[in-house]
């Protein structure tokens, strides 16, 4: 359930991605807010500035926070950001342990914006192959 302390938050994230636009970035934009509703970092989108496919401001914070919380701190956060994060974002975010996401515009509503934003082609991938070759590193790595 959203809040009106979320909508707050909700539209400084919005605030961050019309800042974007201004700077000539994405519109795109993203802050970690804590357990108490206090702002820890703030990103928009530098994808173009940066020459970076990975400069999405989920998870430049997902990054932020993996490197800078303990794991029971990065869990009591919300990550607020303009646009649902996309798959690369989503997974960064799983990772970095952050407890929870609100998001303004639903990639459904943002690909009736922008159509292109849906336009990725689909990528091959084949396996599973070699299997006793590959887990030889894992076993190493994960079972000393």
């Amino acid at each position: 359930m959203i809040t009106a302390a979320d909508e707050t938050l909700l539209r400084r994230a919005i605030g961050l991605a019309a800042h974007a636009v201004t700077l000539g970035d994405a519109p795109y934009g993203s802050l970690l807010a804590g357990p108490n509703g206090e702002i820890l970092a703030e990103a928009h989108n530098t994808v173009r500035r940066d020459d970076d496919i990975t400069a999405h401001p989920e998870l430049k914070l997902a990054r932020w926070a993996a490197r800078e919380l303990a794991p029971d701190t990065a869990a009591r956060t919300t990550l607020y950001t303009s646009c649902q994060p996309c798959g690369m974002c989503a997974g960064g975010i799983v990772r970095s342990g952050l407890g929870r996401v609100v998001y303004a515009l639903a990639t459904e509503q943002l690909i009736e914006l922008n159509p292109r934003s849906g336009d990725w082609p689909a990528v091959a991938q084949d396996g599973p192959a070699l299997f006793d070759e590959a887990r030889a590193p894992i076993e190493a790595y994960y079972r000393p």
